[in-house]
């Protein structure tokens, strides 16, 4: 069946551009209309989204291509641009649509007061058509023009507060870490250019190619290695993972949307749409599937320790990434990577604004200065609660589905990888439950630390926590029920997402040893973070009181940073400071010497030529008596 609505796909795009350029024209002028142009222009997205999602779903539509713009050509190659739409691709429209809607709703009461709130919305509509246009690239070309968009939209975003340094700087080394993996993909296009067909670069010749082995096996792992490279640096994959936690310096708003529906979702998308590169090389799986594995237990131990809200969450994605890339490593199909991306979206987007309402609240982003909000921010604390629990993968809600997923294809296909996810499941569902419990529950530790420290929190605890306003509990709301009924589209029992995404059929029964084993690491975590935070049964300090070491090791995150700073940031930076001295005291000592040299000689030859008979007379006098001494000197020679 041919398409009625993919042919307007274009206008998802589009409509987050237009309120770009407006905002950006005409901000000021605009005030408070321009935050709804936003705010409107995502709403027409997520309705265009939306009708070509449910016309996919509803019968055997075919993918739709267009692909009539004539781009670049050289000789007899023509690059041509376009866009196309799948039922991969249009998953993640309604995904990317919805959360931008519910940000751009909820930074309207979060930025309320800001000076710049119009370059804000500006900014989040030039992401959102970044990361749109991404997802609808007919070509891997045109696919790495919105994927650089993607990485200056996150650089102007993380540093949208420029006047703070860690706000600049983590702007500066989001970009740059993620320029690493950037090299990696484009390298991965030239070889694609060099070895595909006819140079090919769209997807549907690139899914005929690998599919039909027309490139060498070595060739295929190294294209495949490098495109993940370039996912590794967008998705926060070790050892490129450094530059998302220090995101949180930008408005929560922006991490929700990072880590929800844009850049963090990119990687695991680019790895899915060229899946098939992919599965023709199993090297190249066992690289994803280890890395993401690595990663998923990697960050989730790190969250453990960490006393920053934000933090907290940046590492359980981080962790969550770790689970999808692993999904997609054990090459069964897409369909569980995507599955969780898919849940994780919802589930995320919310935890990060319920943490943004409590920011919101009490000024402050240290869990250990909160304490108690149950009481006042109802609304919150139900939503947040629902979030935690989506994300520590408890039965009923939408975490346990698709996490259950992954962990059945890995107990099928690759024990260790089991086994790694399950002890990450239960690091996730301890280091939210203590978030949930220090921040939410008990009483509140505010006044403690305000007397501890009367300067530095006089002006955050000035006010009484309460529940934020309309426009930032709403999104809250909808998310949450999105947190509990997203994970039904696929169950073991019903597996509708996985035929719809591959056309292949997925008839797997439910797995009720990873099913009891899951629960139980879900369950233990939570238990144990109610003992030692709420019901304070066990000593907060066992571990570091007993093993300090341990946990300055988890709080500096394995000094991953301070590694990087000894090995190539300082070596690099003392390479520079070489190259700088060579710059100013050869490259251009040479020239001043140069030049010293040509302006000696005109002084003095101008002292010279001054004009005066008894200097020159003297000089010529010199100069005969110079002559004179040389002829007698040559025939003293001679005669002896």
């Amino acid at each position: 069946m041919v398409s009625d609505y993919s042919q307007y796909a274009w206008l998802i795009p589009l409509f987050p551009l237009l309120a770009f350029l407006a905002l950006t024209a005409m901000g000021r002028q605009l005030k408070d209309l321009g935050i709804y142009i936003s705010i409107f222009a995502m709403l027409l997205s997520f309705i265009v989204a939306l009708l070509i999602f449910v016309e996919r779903i509803g019968g055997n539509v075919e993918d739709f291509t267009w692909d009539k713009m004539n781009w670049l050509q050289v000789g007899d190659f023509t690059l041509k641009m376009g866009f196309e739409v799948t039922n991969l691709n249009s998953l993640m429209l309604v995904i990317v649509t919805l959360v931008s809607l519910l940000v751009n709703i909820y930074s309207k009461g979060y930025m309320k007061g800001d000076e710049r709130i119009h370059v804000f919305f500006g900014y989040i509509a030039l992401f959102s058509f970044s990361m749109l246009g991404l997802v609808i690239s007919e070509n891997m070309l045109e696919l790495y023009i919105f994927w650089e968009l993607v990485g200056v939209c996150s650089f102007l975003l993380v540093g949208f507060w420029y006047f703070k340094p860690e706000a600049k700087a983590a702007a500066k080394k989001a970009f740059i870490v993620t320029r690493i993996g950037d090299v990696g993909l484009f390298i991965a296009i030239l070889l694609l250019y060099l070895y595909m067909p006819g140079h090919a670069l769209d997807f549907t010749s690139i899914h005929n190619a690998f599919t039909t082995g027309k490139i060498d096996p070595t060739i295929v792992t190294w294209i495949a290695v490098l495109i993940f490279i370039g996912a590794m640096g967008k998705s926060g994959q070790f050892p490129l993972h450094t530059w998302l936690p220090d995101a949180m310096e930008g408005p929560t708003p922006i991490s929700a949307l990072i880590h929800a529906a844009t850049m963090v979702a990119a990687g695991v998308y680019l790895v899915a749409r060229t899946f098939d590169i992919f599965h023709a090389s199993p090297d190249a799986l066992t690289v994803v599937a280890y890395v993401g594995g690595f990663t998923a237990i990697f960050a989730a131990t790190i969250g453990i320790a960490q006393n920053d809200i934000k933090r907290i969450l940046a590492y359980s994605t981080v962790s969550q990434l770790g689970y999808m890339m692993m999904a997609l490593g054990i090459g069964v199909s897409i369909t569980s990577g995507m599955f969780h991306l898919f849940t994780h979206a919802f589930f995320k987007a919310l935890l990060f604004l319920g943490a943004g309402s409590v920011i919101h609240a009490v000024h402050t982003q240290n869990i250990n200065e909160m304490g108690g909000l149950s009481r006042k921010m109802k609304i919150t604390t139900w939503t947040f609660g629902i979030g935690t629990l989506a994300l520590a993968g408890i039965f009923p809600f939408a975490g346990f589905w698709s996490k259950d997923m992954i962990l059945t294809e890995a107990y099928e296909h690759n024990q260790l990888l089991f086994w790694v996810g399950v002890i990450a499941a239960f690091f996730t569902a301890f280091y939210m439950s203590r978030l949930f419990f220090l921040v939410f529950m008990g009483s509140s530790r505010a006044k403690a630390v305000a007397s501890e420290d009367h300067d530095d929190h006089e002006h955050n605890h000035a006010h009484e926590p309460h529940e934020s306003p309309a426009s930032m509990t709403t999104p809250l709301i909808v998310l949450a029920v999105l947190a509990v009924v997203a994970g039904f589209v696929n169950t073991p029992f019903n597996e509708w997402l996985g035929h719809w995404l591959t056309g292949q059929d997925h008839e797997e029964a439910a797995n009720w040893t990873v099913i009891i084993l899951s629960t139980l690491a879900g369950v233990l975590g939570i238990g144990l973070g109610y003992l030692i935070y709420l019901k304070r049964t066990i000593p907060r300090d066992i571990v570091s009181g007993k093993l300090p070491w341990l946990y300055t090791l988890l709080n500096r995150k394995y000094f991953i940073d301070e590694i990087y700073d000894t090995i190539v940031v300082k070596p690099l930076r003392g390479l520079g400071y070489i190259l700088e001295l060579i710059d100013i005291y050869i490259i251009d000592g040479i020239v001043r010497l140069v030049a010293f040299t040509v302006v000696s000689l005109g002084r003095l030859g101008s002292r010279l030529q001054n004009g005066q008979l008894q200097s020159y007379g003297v000089i010529m006098l010199l100069g005969m008596l110079i002559l004179a001494l040389a002829i007698a000197g040559r025939r003293f020679i001679h005669a002896g």
